[in-house]
């Protein structure tokens, strides 16, 4: 078996995980908790897998890499953070509804790399650095926990709006309590914004080491940044104005869309140093 077909598997794993825990929150099927949890962690444990056997499948062609260098390697990479994230959230509040609005997002990640050249390429010389391995993993540990953070916004939001309109119902009442989600959204927001700023600092000395400057304002930069000051601000209001509940939230989904843009959007629309990264 080869990594291709494993983390093919990894994809409907993690389908199958969002349709059982979301299945949970709208039938209220609590018996599915633990078949959830352990279809899960089996997909975890598959995309591992999957990232292990792509290395050493580069080591086999004489190539060598971590697979992180590209578009296809690092959505992988990224079902995986989320996969592992999850799993830790899980484990801390005990609460399997939590996953219905953080698994899909790794669901969505397998999905998209599915769509992308799969093939194992030489790295151009750009990529040939140690600090490949610390900018990716920090920066997509970063970019997972913001995801999980605007799932867990959405279910905020979804739940302040039903009580506010007396429309809740039993099924809005099984959601924890408004109090718990906002205090997952802002310590996942803090676990990212310190992963996202410790991605900064790995790719402004890679960058040094494979251009000779810290930073360059290319637009993937120019967007990192942009980020960041947008999670800076969330941050400072939390703790500087006591924001929280439907400020934050909303500050996690519009993050949110920024990280994608910065990951995604700014590969295929703004030409740069980075360009590379769409492939």
């Amino acid at each position: 078996m080869n990594s291709s077909q494993l983390l093919g598997i990894t994809t409907f794993a993690y389908l199958l995980s969002a349709v059982l825990y979301i299945s949970i929150f709208v039938f209220r099927a609590k018996k599915l908790g633990l078949t959830a949890t352990l279809v899960t962690l089996a997909g975890f444990l598959i995309n591992t897998a999957g990232i292990g056997m792509r290395w050493y499948e580069s080591h086999q062609m004489g190539i060598g890499y971590a697979p992180l260098s590209n578009m296809y390697e690092s959505l992988v990479f990224f079902a995986w953070s989320i996969g592992i994230l999850y799993l830790g959230i899980e484990l801390k509040y005990k609460n399997k509804i939590l996953g219905a609005f953080a698994m899909p997002f790794a669901a969505m990640a397998m999905g998209l790399a599915g769509l992308k050249n799969q093939d194992i390429k030489p790295l151009i010389p750009a990529l040939q650095s140690n600090w490949l391995i610390a900018h990716v993993v920090t920066c997509f540990i970063g970019y997972a926990a913001f995801a999980v953070a605007s799932g867990f916004a959405i279910m905020y939001l979804i739940k302040d709006w039903r009580e506010q309109s007396g429309s809740g119902g039993a099924l809005i009442a099984s959601l924890p309590d408004l109090k718990v989600i906002d205090d997952i959204i802002h310590k996942t927001l803090v676990f990212g914004f310190l992963w996202l700023s410790a991605g900064i600092i790995t790719g402004a000395v890679w960058a040094n080491s494979a251009w000779g400057t810290y930073w360059s304002w290319d637009p993937k930069e120019t967007w990192s940044l942009i980020t960041w000051f947008v999670y800076a601000a969330a941050l400072h209001a939390r703790f500087t104005r006591g924001w929280g509940g439907k400020r934050i939230a909303w500050f996690a989904i519009f993050g949110f869309v920024s990280v994608m843009f910065t990951y995604y959007g700014v590969n295929y629309l703004l030409a740069g140093l980075h360009s590379y990264g769409g492939s």
